[in-house]
């Protein structure tokens, strides 16, 4: 008889192995009415579409749990340096679709969905948008992410639970209306709260000087309890992880009040401390000096450097015990980057930590602080530099501001030694901001505390080297870099736009899904006819799609022959919607002048949410929609010109009408948009550009060659030019009769006839206080805009020049970007082969 099991062996049957899955149709489909069944406790009699949803979305996530607990068990085995990417948005979309992708089950699941009597599309509709994010910032972390476990790095990324995303925008009379985005209503089946990692997070209390060192004491506590969701590579078998921190009241949370015998009052004011995940502050480009975000900015801080050293501590797998206590190799086994100063407080934070809590000594505190920490700065406009008054970190962060005001005294010290008497030096170089209210300077404090710092497109590094940050450059010109922005082709080529990924792969087999720049290989079908008309016919059928789509979301009709001009984009002054307002007045004009004449049809279409608090902004959206109820209402105009508003545009709507473009709008005043990653998913979509010499344009057209983009307008060169001279908006008002023309009917209620005075804030700011210079590119713009008629009534040429487009875009895949963070500030190596995948020995 056998010997009897002990518990380690008959534990040795609770394995992942078994269970795997092989994606095959028929287990899909059995694994899909398991989970109607089992999980959502529901028969096909009273199951609802959203039911089905999320029985595919537990039936796909299955797929995702033997790789990703292997994953982390890789990990641990093989102790690589970690990389933490730690930012306040991650702006995901949805999560269905794209998991399809990434692990090879589009087509399995198609079919069974299929022989189920479903539609998978329809189902994929139903997914909630995850937006935790307002733009670029939060778009670029997820496209990150992707890249990450795509190239096989020990990557996390840790940010906010947000309870409400980025607001639901719905248009009522034209103007702009929020709505709450209530994103978890209905479960997120992506997600897995992890209440065992729990971890308090200290605010206010006071500092006491003890001889035992530091102590920061009387604190009140929140805790932050860690909800992941899996970040699949592509077909790769690596899941890597993404933890949201959500804020939960400690049980024992406002004790003084139970004492007191007011226990009702006690549990409502759970909410004080659980509101600081509550909700997305909706601002882009923008800083609001609000407690609220500072601390959510410790929050995330806090709970994710608890997080790091704890996993630095323990490396084996399953081991929670600590067995590494010297902090020594902590840079060679941690990598944090710092996703804009939002997530600044890791470098005072890291300091505490080693100092107070591990006892490590002051200045090697900091070698290893400097040596962990690497920060990406993503914007040059004053009005989004985070300064925090020092009054409000008194309060709320006692002992950082301690760290802060010493860490400051320590850089300045070393600034007088090496440019004795230049007090200005140290003024304009200090992290403490002197005046009628002190400040701390993020900016400041994320440079002096990072071993790299890095600008978003060539442009804009040369920005920040040369203004931005010109006296830090000047001191340690090594940590400066640049690593341009880039999108996932995953979910921006593959994902959304399969019929053109498809007659991509025909000819050049599949190897630019994870080597973006063998679309190079194009090159040699750019006078191919065969695939000349094919990229016609996918761009065509895109478009019948998305007119549909309009039609039935909207019931707006367009003309699907139109060429399709999208401009979508946070509404901000710096981005110049109004430029393309001007344009499309000036079209009506010239129609309204000239009826009989051909006009090439046109359909603009401008999307994007304005800040709550942007005044604005605000007017800019209402003055989109006033000139399209004009104009689309005009009889004389007829087919000819359309101006459609797309309201809340995210990232489920971006993926419907970037593969739909003709013209891509990137018209930002030179020397304003870091980077901008919009502009790239139009051109791996087939788009042509118009735009001005900013952000990654100047790239985009290194790439393919300014001939190939529709270049217009000032450089930075010209900008600075016209600001030594003084821009006066009046003399191009003067000297354009179209421009004048214009400004006459918005400014005369040509486009608000029930309420005449509307745009005059508009009007006015354009005329005498526009930072942003519109007038001034106008005439070069219009002009641009007749030469993207001229071409686009020769569909061949045109064509051409978006194959040459598409062919160009290899540099602006993310995994470029990533590869680069990689090798040039994280030091270490992408990772090219597979992990086994689950239903294989790991060895």
């Amino acid at each position: 008889m056998a010997a009897p099991l002990s518990d380690g062996d008959r534990r040795k049957q609770i394995s992942v192995r078994g269970i795997a899955g092989l994606g095959d149709v028929a287990e899909v489909r059995k694994s899909f009415n398991r989970h109607l069944h089992f999980t959502l406790v529901k028969d096909r009699n009273v199951a609802t579409p959203r039911d089905y949803y999320f029985a595919l979305a537990h039936t796909v996530r299955d797929h995702l749990v033997g790789r990703w607990i292997r994953t982390q068990q890789h990990y641990y085995e093989r102790d690589p340096k970690r990389i933490y990417y730690l930012s306040l948005e991650f702006y995901m979309g949805r999560t269905l679709q794209n998991t399809m992708v990434n692990l090879g089950l589009q087509n399995a699941c198609d079919e069974a969905i299929y022989q189920l009597g479903l539609d998978l599309e329809e189902l994929e509709e139903i997914e909630e948008d995850a937006g935790l994010g307002n733009g670029g910032l939060g778009r670029l972390a997820a496209c990150f992410l992707d890249s990450m476990a795509t190239l096989g790095l020990a990557a996390y990324g840790y940010g906010i639970r947000y309870e409400f995303g980025i607001f639901n925008q719905k248009i009522v009379d034209g103007w702009q209306v929020e709505e709450a985005d209530d994103w978890l209503r209905y479960g997120n089946p992506w997600e897995k709260a992890r209440p065992e990692y729990m971890l308090p997070v200290h605010f206010y209390g006071r500092v006491e000087h003890t001889p035992d060192g530091v102590k920061w004491i009387d604190t009140q506590i929140v805790l932050a309890m860690p909800y992941d969701t899996p970040v699949p590579g592509y077909k790769n078998n690596t899941v890597n992880t993404m933890r949201l921190w959500s804020a939960k009241a400690p049980n024992d949370f406002n004790l003084q009040e139970f004492n007191m015998g007011d226990y009702i009052e006690a549990v409502l004011d759970r909410n004080l401390a659980e509101n600081i995940s509550r909700v997305l502050y909706p601002n882009d480009n923008f800083f609001e000096g609000k407690e609220l975000r500072l601390k959510q900015e410790y929050f995330v801080v806090a709970a994710t450097l608890q997080d790091i050293i704890r996993r630095f501590k323990s490396s084996k797998f399953g081991c929670r015990d600590p067995v590494r206590t010297c902090f020594e190799t902590f840079p060679d086994k941690v990598a944090i980057q710092l996703n804009d100063t939002h997530p600044a407080l890791s470098i005072p934070e890291l300091m505490r930590i080693l100092v107070d809590v591990e006892k490590v000594e002051w200045d090697k505190a900091w070698e290893i602080t400097k040596r962990t920490c690497a920060y990406t700065n993503h914007t040059v406009l004053p009005e989004a530099l985070e300064r925090w008054p020092v009054s409000m970190f008194e309060k709320l962060l006692p002992r950082h501001l301690e760290i802060i005001y010493a860490l400051n005294q320590m850089h300045l010290d070393r600034v007088a030694a090496l440019y004795p008497g230049d007090i200005d030096r140290l003024r304009r170089m200090s992290v403490i901001e002197e005046g009628d209210c002190k400040r701390i300077n993020m900016a400041h404090l994320c440079v002096i505390g990072s071993h790299a710092v890095n600008g978003v497109a060539r442009i804009h590094s040369d920005i920040v080297k040369n203004s931005v940050f010109k006296d830090f450059y000047e001191l340690e010109p090594e940590k400066f870099q640049n690593k341009t922005n880039g999108i996932t082709p995953r979910r921006w080529l593959l994902l959304c736009n399969p019929g053109l990924a498809d007659i991509i792969a025909e000819k050049i087999g599949e190897g630019f899904i994870t080597d973006l720049s063998q679309l190079k290989k194009l090159l040699d079908f750019i006078d191919n006819e065969t695939f000349i008309r094919d990229v016609a016919k996918v761009k065509q059928e895109n478009k019948l799609k998305f007119a549909a789509y309009l039609e039935e979301q909207y019931k707006v009709k367009i003309n699907p022959m139109s060429m399709f001009d999208v401009q979508v984009k946070r509404i901000h002054e710096y981005k110049r919607q109004l430029l393309n307002c001007l344009h499309a007045i000036t079209l009506y004009n010239r129609i309204r002048c000239n009826p009989s004449k051909s006009f090439v049809p046109r359909t603009i279409m401008i999307g994007g949410k304005a800040a709550p608090g942007y005044h604005m902004a605000k007017m800019i959206i209402k003055l989109i929609t006033s000139i399209g109820e004009v104009i689309n209402n005009d009889p004389y105009v007829g087919d000819k010109l359309k101006v459609i508003f797309l309201e809340n545009y995210r990232v489920s709507l971006a993926e419907k009408v970037i593969p739909a473009a003709d013209l891509s709008q990137q018209i930002s005043t030179a020397g304003t948009e870091a980077s901008g990653t919009g502009n790239m998913k139009f051109m791996v979509n087939g788009a042509l550009t118009i735009g001005t010499m900013d952000g990654a344009n100047v790239e985009m057209a290194e790439e393919a060659g300014e001939e190939n983009l529709f270049i217009f307008g000032m450089r930075v060169e010209d900008v600075e030019a016209l600001d030594r001279k003084g821009y006066n908006a009046r003399e191009y008002y003067e000297s354009l009769p179209e421009l004048r023309q214009a400004i006459d009917q918005i400014s005369s209620g040509f486009f608000s006839p029930r309420d005449p005075g509307c745009f005059r804030d508009v009007v006015n700011m354009l005329m005498y206080h526009d930072r942003f210079k519109v007038f001034a590119d106008y005439e070069a713009y219009i002009k641009c805009q007749g030469q993207v008629d001229q071409l686009f009534m020769d569909p061949r040429e045109w064509t051409r020049k978006v194959i040459r487009n598409i062919a160009c875009s290899g540099k602006f895949s993310s995994d470029r970007t990533i590869t680069e963070y990689a090798r040039e500030i994280w030091g270490v190596e992408p990772s090219p082969t597979a992990i086994p995948p689950p239903n294989l020995p790991r060895n």
